[in-house]
């Protein structure tokens, strides 16, 4: 399969590239993002033949419907690090927690965060690329605040990989902040940044095409890529958890072949959504995709009328911070997928150049053939947290901003899967805030809070964090981010 560009060609790019190309240089002609050139189709009979498949099996034969060219040895190795989850039998538990709502729980991975469905699998592939070409890269990652573990955690001592993450000083959780700054391998540098998401996303895209970034690394006979779902390589691996998501709910025989259902996404930089639309569009039976964000609800303006405004607006830091965004990068693919290249192009030429796009009539009603969407405060969220857990479940901020979406948005008698996107170890004081009332606790009290009431255990791997040294210190202005990542690089 080829992979063409979300704004068209300029000349200078392959029209067409093959899946490696795409994850090596992600980003296509000016400044757009690489697409499957089609789809391939899942239906009745390949959901059938994997209704007794494990996650694993399931991985691989969605992969070949992709006709990447990757090695199935390679993906084989890729696909086996599920087996380091909780349970290598179902990385991804679908929980029953109303007669209609299911939560699929896809943190279960070793950051405790839904980033490592896609990025364990991914840093495998990509490392072996590198490898195999004997070329060395240095790969970008910005983060709100998981993909940055998860990132660090799959590409720590790969050979012929360095790592830089940017992470917003002060907007994570200090247990996000604590997986990043305690690392302590060569090849991996952390740089806290004095601004928002949205500013390291910025500078990540802005070293991605810039020729003199890409002149200095080339000195140094280092290659770029990123991490952050601008990567095809991450998107590719979120399509996979929501057709096991709806054969789950077949395995537990909630709903029979080709029922519909919605799938409700805590929504932040728009990839869980999209690996979400493209199962529909490959033949997921999906009523629609209802997206939730919290008080950043750009996302809903976009849905609910059709403008996408973030003209004098600044990222609000709320109790859902890995949804504290205001650009969010997949939305660009959708736009494509429904409008095409030209129109594409033109709309984010709009949104980068007036922080403003408003689509035409037609095109506002396809996006809500697909989408629905809702916003969640913090305080409705902390509600959510503390209904579920009297219901019996315990939820990360982030997960329960989908309880609204699900209550104004899921309008007809069908099953709804939820994405839960952290476990409740990420962002424990908002959530001992939601229990107990408890205020300005910090995460070591907050988790022992949880942990006794909820009578569970905290995992080592978050426990031990408190006690690690922090090897990462740097926290450095936003003009400053080159200057310090080819620093790095230069050694």
């Amino acid at each position: 399969m080829k992979f063409i560009e979300t704004r068209g060609n300029d000349d200078g790019k392959p029209e067409k590239v093959s899946f490696s190309q795409a994850i090596l240089s992600p980003i296509a002609s000016f400044g757009g993002l690489y697409v499957p050139e089609s789809l391939p189709k899942i239906d009745k009979h390949f959901l059938e033949n994997h209704l007794s498949s494990n996650y694993k099996e399931l991985a691989l034969d969605v992969l070949k419907l992709f006709d990447i060219d990757i090695d199935q040895a390679i993906l084989e190795s890729a696909v086996s690090l599920y087996d380091h989850f909780d349970d290598p039998a179902h990385p991804v538990p679908v929980v029953k927690i109303k007669e209609n709502l299911f939560v699929s729980e896809l943190y279960h991975g070793p950051t405790r965060a839904f980033k490592d469905m896609a990025l364990q699998p991914f840093g495998v592939i990509l490392s072996a690329i590198a490898k195999a070409r004997q070329e060395n890269y240095l790969i970008l990652t910005a983060t709100s605040g998981d993909t940055g573990p998860a990132a660090l955690e799959t590409f720590n001592n790969k050979e012929n990989i360095q790592v830089a993450c940017m992470y917003p000083s002060g907007g994570t959780s200090d247990v996000q902040r604590l997986q990043m700054v305690t690392v302590n391998s060569k090849n991996l540098k952390v740089i806290g940044i004095n601004g928002d998401f949205d500013d390291a996303q910025s500078a990540l895209k802005s070293l991605l095409s810039s020729n003199s970034f890409i002149s200095k690394l080339k000195q140094e006979k280092v290659l770029l890529s990123a991490a952050n779902s601008v990567n095809f390589g991450r998107i590719i691996f979120q399509i996979i958890y929501h057709i096991y998501s709806y054969l789950e709910l077949l395995r537990q025989q909630e709903i029979v072949m080709d029922e519909k259902v919605y799938l409700n996404v805590p929504s932040g930089n728009f990839g869980n959504a999209l690996g979400g639309y493209y199962a529909m569009k490959m033949g997921l039976a999906v009523e629609n995709i209802l997206i939730a964000s919290n008080s950043n609800n750009v996302l809903t303006k976009l849905v609910n009328d059709g403008k996408y405004d973030i003209r004098g607006l600044e990222v609000k830091q709320t109790s859902s911070p890995a949804m504290d965004i205001l650009k969010s990068s997949n939305v660009e693919r959708v736009l494509y997928d429904l409008y095409g290249a030209e129109r594409t192009k033109e709309l984010m030429s709009d949104l980068e150049n007036g922080q403003y796009y408003q689509l035409s009539a037609d095109e506002h009603k396809q996006l809500q053939q697909i989408f629905m969407a809702d916003f969640c405060e913090d305080d409705e969220g902390k509600s959510a947290i503390k209904n579920a857990f009297d219901d019996g479940y315990l939820m990360d901020p982030h997960t329960a901003t989908c309880i609204k979406t699900y209550e104004t948005c899921a309008k007809k008698d069908i099953k709804t899967i939820v994405y839960s996107t952290a476990e409740w170890t990420k962002f424990s004081p908002t959530i001992a805030n939601a229990l107990t009332g408890e205020k300005e606790a910090d995460d070591q009290h907050a988790l022992t809070t949880i942990a006794q009431k909820a009578k569970l255990k905290i995992p080592s791997t978050i426990n031990a964090l408190f006690s690690q040294e922090v090897t990462q210190s740097s926290v450095i202005d936003k003009e400053n981010i080159e200057k310090e990542i080819v620093a790095f690089v230069v050694g």
